[in-house]
């Protein structure tokens, strides 16, 4: 028997038992109420997040987004994940790997590397690879990059401008680019952030 509340589709990063009783909010029952719920919170965060400039290359500071998030709907919200997914970094390169992304988009934006619509494509790229929370990690992503792209003084990116948390064609086409991407082709990502 299929439990609605946690049917996930294809795209999505299925949780486990544990992360499942995370759950805070007793009320939620159906995926539609759950998607409610955490795009309520998400907004909220929205405000918190961009009422001013803060560091985005910094790991407390993405601890504390995702916590904004999500911290209504999840008790883990926030935390590093500690279970192994078929998507992402093993748990104990998470911290590691956070690090390095933050040190090398430092770098770019230091060094002129790569314009910053690149640089931003490849932040979000490489968070959502390392993917460091049990759920959560795409949308995350996108708000992190956003937050980067207007500290450095640029319009947000439009994320081919539907709603990427249902699954649909738009949805289908990011996780394509991001595939594309993961073989060190990020012109697919770059095209997509912008349509």
């Amino acid at each position: 028997m299929t439990d609605p509340l946690f049917k996930a589709d294809e795209l999505a990063t299925p949780l486990n038992p544990e992360e499942r009783e995370g759950l805070i909010p007793s009320y939620i029952t159906l995926h539609r109420e759950l998607n409610e719920a955490e795009q309520a919170n998400i907004l909220e965060a929205e405000g918190w997040a961009f009422a001013r400039k803060r560091d985005m290359l910094d790991e407390r500071y993405l601890k504390a987004l995702h916590k904004r998030m999500f911290g209504r709907v999840w008790r883990w919200a926030g935390q590093f994940r500690r279970t192994e997914r078929n998507i992402g970094v093993a748990t104990y390169r998470i911290g590691v790997d956070l690090e390095n992304l933050l040190n090398d988009c430092r770098y770019w934006i230091d060094h002129d590397t790569y314009s910053l619509d690149e640089i931003a494509a490849r932040f979000h790229h490489r968070l959502v690879l390392i993917h460091p929370f049990p759920n959560g990690n795409g949308r995350h992503a996108r708000m992190a990059t956003d937050l980067l792209l207007v500290a450095q003084g640029q319009p947000r990116f439009s994320w081919g401008r539907l709603n990427l948390v249902n699954a649909g064609a738009t949805r289908r086409a990011y996780v394509l680019a991001l595939r594309a991407a993961d073989g060190h082709d990020i012109r697919p990502l770059l095209d997509f952030v912008r349509s």
